[in-house]
């Protein structure tokens, strides 16, 4: 079945943030089944294989995006039109905030008996370990670029586009799990500092949903907020500006 791009990407996205948000409550909310389980092992699996699970769905229809740091990237690289670029944002956005929104319901009963708002807003939105802007804004560069490089170095070009002039690569069905396995290890390996976001929209969406919901005392750390949204873009467009300068050697 082949789906409108946009759609797919919302479809995608949607999926990523609330099996990815999903696990993060599930271990961090109160009286939950993994509470007090080995919290970082398993968020970290968990982004990976909603990654695969996310990817597979959506690679035939969008080519599973699914990030606007991934999106800007391919398109930097001239891997991808520059036409579709915001719909892809809207869709993505959109999708963040769908998952998110999805994974509060699910465990709304938990969220309720939860009382410290730093542990409601960390299932939501990431945050540093130690606030340090600079440092934090590399974190998230770095981690992006490494999603990205690796990425344009793995995926084809396997969706055509009506209406685009050239052939868009995406993060392919074959490429599902070498792709989820790259999002397990950055976060392994790099997410410790700034809970990795590697992705502008699942942050700030998930974060605007916790800001909208009917909870006191709440603090979404607004201030916050533009490291893992302006981060990402830098190291998506970094790795893509490179790769297309390595091509070309």
């Amino acid at each position: 079945m082949t789906l409108n791009p946009f759609l797919a990407e919302y479809i995608g996205t949607t999926t990523l943030l609330l099996l990815g948000t999903g696990v993060v409550a599930n271990v961090n909310l109160k009286n939950t089944i993994a509470e007090n389980q080995t919290p970082w092992v398993l968020i970290t699996a968990a982004w990976g294989f909603a990654v695969f699970v996310s990817v597979f769905i959506t690679s035939q229809s969008s080519g599973a995006h699914l990030n606007p740091a991934v999106t800007l990237g391919l398109a930097m690289a001239g891997k991808f039109s520059w036409s579709l670029v915001p719909g892809y944002f809207i869709s993505q956005l959109l999708g963040a905030m769908t998952g998110s929104w999805l994974a509060y319901i699910t465990y709304i009963d938990h969220y309720r008996l939860t009382k410290d708002e730093t542990t409601v807003r960390s299932t939501f939105c990431t945050g540093p370990a130690i606030r340090n802007i600079k440092n934090n804004f590399f974190s998230e560069s770095i981690g992006t670029f490494i999603l990205v490089f690796g990425a344009l170095f793995i995926v084809g070009p396997n969706i055509e586009i009506s209406g685009s002039e050239i052939q868009n690569f995406g993060l392919g069905s074959i490429d599902a799990l070498p792709i989820g396995i790259l999002v397990w290890l950055i976060g392994i390996s790099l997410g410790g500092t700034t809970g990795y976001a590697i992705n502008p929209a699942r942050d700030f969406g998930p974060r605007l949903v916790y800001q909208l919901l009917p909870r006191k005392n709440k603090n979404a750390d607004w201030s916050y907020s533009l490291v893992p949204i302006l981060g990402p873009f830098f190291g998506g467009a970094t790795a893509g500006l490179i790769f297309s300068i390595l091509s070309k050697i």
